[in-house]
This record gives structure tokens, sequence and C-alpha cells, in this order.
């Protein structure tokens, strides 16, 4: 079993003494600068402990324990405003703003969300899951801060890898033409910077942060606006010397006034350049190097491994063992290197998530066929339409959360060109305790209606195989979506063989009421036709539909119940409505799916319960819809 967070107040005071002092922020900016460092040891052990108990996101809020003390040291917050980019690190910003003893609830159904969430606390300036948003949103903050006269300052922090996407650089294009309050903490964890280097370059950022060069740099471009061609001269000479010592060049010409880089985890420099920059008017951006994981072996031997965390054994670092059958992500990452060992033409693309969709071996591989974009959602699907224009096999591996982010170039760039691209959709439906941000809700309601975009929803995990040939090998594009970690248990035969596209399959005859379950629910809906002696179809897909399986159903029973791991509104059961209204036919159809409202962070299990997804709930909605009392469940 993993070591146990002691949560009884006085063993904690004993253990964490400076961090059982902090409830919130304005207790920390009580402390002398001199505990400091010993504070960051209790919060990151603290960190550990709890998150070893819990589950969750681990490697990066311990690359970031000094920085978060540092910011809620300077700044006055929550009157200053603080935005996390993506929110995995936001742990040890939790604990130091007043939720250190509900911890022991992260993720859980009624507990702590795993990322800053705007309801949860009024630390959490904003709500994030998806990355790239900190410096938008900041700045929408200072802007309204002016517009409203209010003195704050507002700080975006923003990793490295975050920093890949798009609307990060709109965001600093647009800011930096401003002069508004605005300062961005670029929080760089894939680089080491050796100790004289770090000296050296934390000194520099000392200085040019420290009031005189400012005052100098300021006062020197007002004296030299009279005369252009020196202060044209003097500008490149500032240029160039910052250039040859930092990597900030970029950053100022996008109007920023670049500090650094400066080591991330020492404390007394991370306060001092704080405080200088504070001063500072207009944007700002501090460069930042940290390690992820750091102060932990295991995290920091293996970042990726640790990033995403199952309870696990605190003195050792081992993980709980999973369950032995395989997941659908493995299942597809089994899948796409049989393919792509037939067929030279299959290229695969990934949004930065290599080991989380199931890539890592086919990158072994096939590493001049493998494609990791960063955080570029968009691009991703538009380098894959390009590489389908050449007559390539692009098979593009998502979450269906983060294909929200590219929903213009699938309209514009793939299915209006009708090019042949495979997406592989992770995380399909609800995805336990990553909650609303990151759950796949919405797929099928703004995929399904793209003319010619075929849509399959396997029931298992050997049709899961199946229907990633099955899309591959269609000649345009297609969009499989299965949900995240194992199915129902089918084993999985090799080969690449296909099913018939847009033919779904009766997988029991009963009388009176047919359950069309599509996807993950076909299940679950297995045992409500059991017990109400219903007949159960396995759709398969969602388009192009089975519309001669449904006129059947429609024909031969009473009721016809669709269930879907997708929202209710626009879904697959609202597809088969509009077939059932355009065949003329006036069967009883009933929906059950998502509800219209977001589903917040619990157990997966707990969630589907909660919206009436599992088997108790299917069944309880159709022995409502029929005006039938509701068994007793054991």
């Amino acid at each position: 079993m993993p070591d146990r967070l002691d949560l009884d107040p006085r063993a904690q005071a004993l253990r964490f003494p400076l961090l059982t002092a902090v409830e919130v922020p304005a207790d920390l900016r009580g402390l002398s600068p001199a505990d400091l460092p010993a504070l960051a040891q209790e919060l990151r052990a603290f960190l550990v402990d709890s998150v070893s108990r819990t589950g969750g996101h681990l490697a990066a809020g311990l690359g970031v324990v000094e920085l978060t003390i540092a910011l809620h040291y300077v700044f006055n917050t929550p009157h200053d405003r603080l935005v996390w980019d993506v929110g995995h690190q936001a742990y040890p910003h939790k604990i130091l703003t007043g939720r250190r003893g509900r911890m022991g609830t992260l993720r859980q159904k009624d507990g702590l969300s795993g990322f800053p969430k705007r309801s949860e606390s009024p630390y959490d300036t904003f709500g994030v899951g998806h990355s790239s948003t900190s410096i938008s949103a900041a700045m929408g903050m200072a802007a309204a801060a002016r517009l409203k006269g209010e003195r704050r300052h507002v700080v975006a922090v923003i990793g490295d890898g975050a920093l890949s996407a798009g609307m990060a650089f709109e965001a600093l294009n647009h800011s930096g033409a401003t002069d508004l309050d605005l300062m961005v903490i670029l929080n760089d964890n894939e680089m080491s910077i050796s100790p004289p280097v770090g000296a050296i370059t934390g000194h520099l950022a000392k200085v040019l942060s420290g009031k005189l060069y400012t005052r100098v740099r300021e006062g020197s471009k007002s004296a030299l606006r009279s005369l252009p061609q020196l202060r044209d001269l003097v500008g490149r000479w500032e240029e160039h010397m910052k250039g040859m010592v930092m990597p900030g060049t970029l950053f100022e010409e996008l109007g920023y006034n670049y500090i650094g880089p400066i080591d991330g985890h020492d404390i007394p420099a991370l306060i001092a350049t704080l405080r200088n920059m504070k001063t500072m008017p207009g944007p700002r951006l501090l460069h930042l190097v940290t390690r992820k994981g750091m102060g932990y072996e295991p995290a920091e031997a293996e970042p990726v491994t640790y990033h995403g965390v199952s309870p696990f054994d605190r003195a050792t670092g081992e993980m709980r063992k999973r369950p032995g059958r395989p997941t659908y992500t493995q299942v597809f990452g089994d899948w796409l290197c049989d393919a792509a060992a037939g067929d030279e033409r299959l290229v695969a693309i990934t949004p930065a998530m290599c080991e989380g969709s199931g890539l890592t071996a086919f990158a072994q591989r096939f590493p001049a066929r493998y494609f990791d974009v960063g955080i570029a959602e968009q691009h991703a699907l538009t380098l894959g339409a390009g590489l389908a224009c050449e007559g390539m096999k692009p098979v593009v591996a998502i979450y269906s959360t983060f294909l929200q982010r590219a929903y213009d170039q699938l309209i514009h760039d793939i299915c209006l060109q009708g090019l042949d691209v495979t997406l592989a959709v992770d995380r399909a439906g609800l995805v336990g305790p990553d909650g609303a941000t990151h759950a796949g809700a919405f797929d099928l309601s703004y995929a399904r209606s793209l003319p010619d975009l075929a849509i399959l929803a396997p029931a298992d995990e050997a049709e899961c195989r199946l229907l990633l040939q099955t899309a591959y090998q269609h000649p345009g594009p297609a969009l499989v979506r299965y949900p995240r970690g194992s199915g129902p248990g089918v084993e999985v035969q090799p080969g690449l063989g296909t099913l018939p596209m847009g033919k779904g399959e009766i997988r029991r005859e009963g009388r009176g009421i047919a359950l069309l379950a599509f996807g993950s629910r076909v299940a679950p809906c297995a045992a409500v036709a059991e017990a109400l002696d219903a007949t159960l179809a396995n759709m398969r897909f969602v388009k192009p539909l089975d519309l001669d399986l449904i006129r059947d159903l429609a024909s031969r029973h009473e009721l016809l119940v669709t269930v879907e791991e997708n929202a209710v509104a626009g879904g697959a059961g609202s597809a088969v409505a509009e077939a059932l209204s355009a065949a003329g036919l006036t069967t009883r159809c009933i929906h059950l799916g998502l509800p219209d409202h977001y589903i917040e962070h619990a157990a997966h299990e707990e969630q589907l319960a909660d919206c009436g997804l599992d088997a108790a709930g299917i069944e309880a909605a159709v022995r409502s819809a029929l005006a039938l009392v509701p068994r007793v469940q054991g």
C-alpha cells in the first residue's frame, strides 16, 4: 500500500511547521525570506505525500514549488491576478491558498479539481485545462484593470511546451504592442543551466530588471528621440549585447522587456528579480529554467511517467499496477504499428500526446513517419491534410477534448476537400478525475454535421481494431472515437480485418423495446436488454447510419432507446430521430446521453451513474418511459 498522508493537524504541525502556519498567502508574506527555502522543502514533501495517495499531476508541480512561493510572496494575491497555464503545475498554488486540508479529496467527487477553477477559490483567477490560454486571459485582466481604473498586477505563468501553440504567440504579439501592466513568466523545464552559466545569467537578470538599468534604458529612449541615427545605433548595440548572452531577441521584437534566464529554484534570485520587475512598466517576460519533478528522485528521473500518476508508494515511487487487459489506447497503438508495417503511406501525427495516445512504439519503429507537432492541434490537422494531398495516408491521434481546438481545420482543410485523413479520437466520453475540461462530451455533436465525414464508434476492444482499419481503408475523412481506459474485455484478434461501412448488428433479439447503443454504451445495454427482454443493436456507425437497421427496428418495436456517451444535444440519438422523421416513422423514441450541463470530476463509474448511463440508470429510464415501476437494485 502507498504511504498515507497523515491528515491529523497535530501530526502535520510537527512534520510541516512552516507550511501549517501558512493558510493563505498573506501568512506566507509574513515569513522571513530566510524561512522560504525550508518552506519549499516542506511544500515539496507535502505535495509528494498528497499525490501519492490521490494520484494526479506531480512532476510539473514539483518543478514550480519555489516559483509558486515567490509569486505569492512578492505579489498581493488575489488582488494581483495570477494566471496558471494548463494547470498541471498548480497543486502547490492550491496548497498555499487555503486548500491544504482538502488535498486528500483531489480529483474525487465533490472534492478539489485537478485544475484551477474559478468557483473553487478567489485565488484561481481563470479556469484552465487546455493549454496556451494564460497570456490571452491575463491580457484581458490587465486591460480590464486599466478600463476600471484599478491598480493591480497581472502575471501569467506559461511553460515552454504550451508556448508552442499559436494562440500563445497571438497573445504575445498583441499584448507586446500595448503598454499594459502584464508580466509573463516562461517556465522552461526542457533545458538545464550549468552552475557557471546560471550564476552569470542570474546576475544579468538582476541587473537588467533593476531600477538603474530601467531608468537609463527608458531615459535614453527619450533623449535620443530627436537623434534617430544615434538612437538606432544604440538600439542595435543593446540588442546585440543582450542577444549574445540570452535568448530574448524574439520576445524583445514582440515588444516585451525580456529578463533571464534565471534558475527557477533559487528563491532569493526569484524574489529579487520579481520585485524589480514588479516596478517595470509595460509588458515584460521573465524566463525561468526549472526541472520537472524537482526534489523527488523518481519524478526527476522519469518526468513523463510522473506527469500524471495513479496512487504510488512515496518511498519507492512504485505505482499501483493497472488492470491487466489492454486499454483502447494500447489497441490503437498496436493496430497502428501493424498497419504501418503493411503500408508505407501511413504517417502518424500527434499534438504533443505521444505516450497518452499510444504512439511510443510507432515513434520508435517508424521515426521518419512520426510527427509530434507540439501543442498545436490546428497545425496537426492541416499537416495531415497536406500529407493527404500528396498521396500519404495520415492518421491523427488526438484526444476528443483537444480536437475541439481544431474544428475549423477539420471542416475547411480536411472535410471540405474530402481528404483521406483518419482521426483516432481517444478519451471520447467522460474521463473521470480529469473532469469537465478534458471530457470528450461533444465530438459526435460537432462532427456529425460535417458532410462526408465517416464517424465510427466501436463497442469493445476487438471491434476497435476492426473499425480503425475500416476507417483507414475508407477513401475519405473518417473519425474513430473510443473511450479512456479498458473496455469490456473482448479479446483482440490479430490481422487487419474490416467491417462493412455503415452497417450495425443486432446482438440480441427481444420484444417491444429496442436499444440502439453506440460505442461504450453497448456493454451496459447488454445487461439491460437481458433484464427487459429487449432487442439490442450495436450501431457501430454514427455516420453513415445504418438506415435499414433503424427502419427494421422501428417497424418491429414500440419503443426505441438510443444510448451514447456524448451530449444528447446533436448527438447520435439526434441522428436517429432525424432518420425516423425523414422516413415518416412515428415510433416512440427516447434519447439517453450526457445531460445539458458540464460533468464535474469524479470516478468514471460515479459520473456514469450520475448521468444515468450505467446499466441501472439505463434500465430505470426505460422503465420510467414505459410507466413501469423500476426494479429495486441490489
